[in-house]
């Protein structure tokens, strides 16, 4: 009896060419598959996260949701992530499983709002809500992120923050040079005397980034960023594109005094340049009184690859 297949795309998301941005997998027909077999199949990809376009449930049509997703990565399920939830509306759309306009994904995180164009070219835009608010960490544990990134006090702007709209990350500023000399941490969050203790959403991830100024440019241009992102605690050393981490640096930006205290500042993120997989993410952060209210990412889609892969055998 022939083994069982499901169908497959590859898309690089946060990249107007392939071979560029950050590599997706969006694996279609996998309902029926345990969780089991499912990590398997992430493990196989071996991308940063592969995501699995499931059925809609009862909960979820009542929520207004359009799709529901689960999103894994080589070594973990995960609740949200920036760069699947792009990809996979993206994919969606283009085999007419959604339509254009605003749309509601459904995944661990809860609903979280896509603009999906009609132009498949043109950059799709995510909205997430903060869970995690930027939360200050003291000069020990801001020394303490330094060292997971190799990186030492002269390097350090500021203190570090941790905050996230759906999956959390640590924020270490440092100056310009710094961004390029930063190494994937040798050791997990968890293995650090760092208190996170009454965070709502997993963390085990490092965004290392660097800005051009402290405060929104003239004439509304967006802010600069140069960032780096390393996630020893789900298999990825480092990532080319990180949606959920630009979420949060919104965040972060609005608590640091970076963007403005009301209203919404734009930035502009460089990534994956140092892994030779350049990346474009576009964000804008809402705030009110000093606190960030939604976050946006935005970023184009490109197909690299199709294909069918085996289901894996029960465990």
């Amino acid at each position: 009896m022939p083994d069982a297949h499901l169908s497959y795309e590859v898309v690089d998301v946060f990249t107007s060419r392939p071979f560029a941005g950050n590599p997706l997998a969006v694996v279609y027909g996998a309902d029926d598959l345990s969780t089991t077999q499912l990590q398997a199949i992430a493990v196989e990809f071996n991308l940063s996260e592969t995501t699995f376009p499931v059925a809609l449930t009862s909960a979820d049509l009542e929520a207004g949701a359009d799709y529901r997703v689960r999103i894994f990565t080589p070594a973990a399920e995960i609740p949200f992530a920036g760069h699947p939830t792009l990809g996979t509306a993206w994919s969606l759309r283009q085999r007419g499983m959604i339509g254009p306009g605003q749309r509601a994904q459904s995944c661990g995180a809860g609903l979280i709002g896509v603009a999906v164009p009609a132009d498949p070219t043109a950059a799709l835009e995510l909205s997430a809500m903060p869970r995690d608010h930027a939360r200050r960490l003291s000069a020990a544990e801001t020394t303490t992120v330094a060292s997971l990134a190799g990186l030492g006090a002269d390097d350090v702007v500021g203190p570090a923050y941790a905050a996230g709209c759906g999956l959390s990350w640590l924020y270490l500023r440092v100056v310009p040079g710094a961004v390029t000399r930063a190494r994937p941490a040798s050791r997990k969050v968890a293995e650090t005397d760092i208190d996170l203790a009454g965070l709502v959403d997993p963390l085990d991830g490092l965004d290392v980034f660097a800005l051009e100024s402290d405060g929104p440019s003239g004439a509304g241009a967006p802010l600069r960023v140069d960032s780096r992102v390393f996630v020893p605690g789900y298999g990825i050393p480092e990532d080319p594109a990180t949606g959920s981490a630009a979420a949060g640096l919104g965040l972060v930006l609005v608590a640091a005094g970076h963007a403005a205290a009301d209203g919404e500042t734009r930035f502009l993120i460089d990534q994956g340049v140092d892994m030779g997989r350049p990346s474009a993410l576009s964000g804008r952060v809402e705030a009110s009184r000093g606190a960030a209210v939604r976050s946006h990412v935005a970023g184009q889609v490109v197909p690299v690859s199709s294909g069918h892969i085996v289901v894996p055998p029960l465990a």
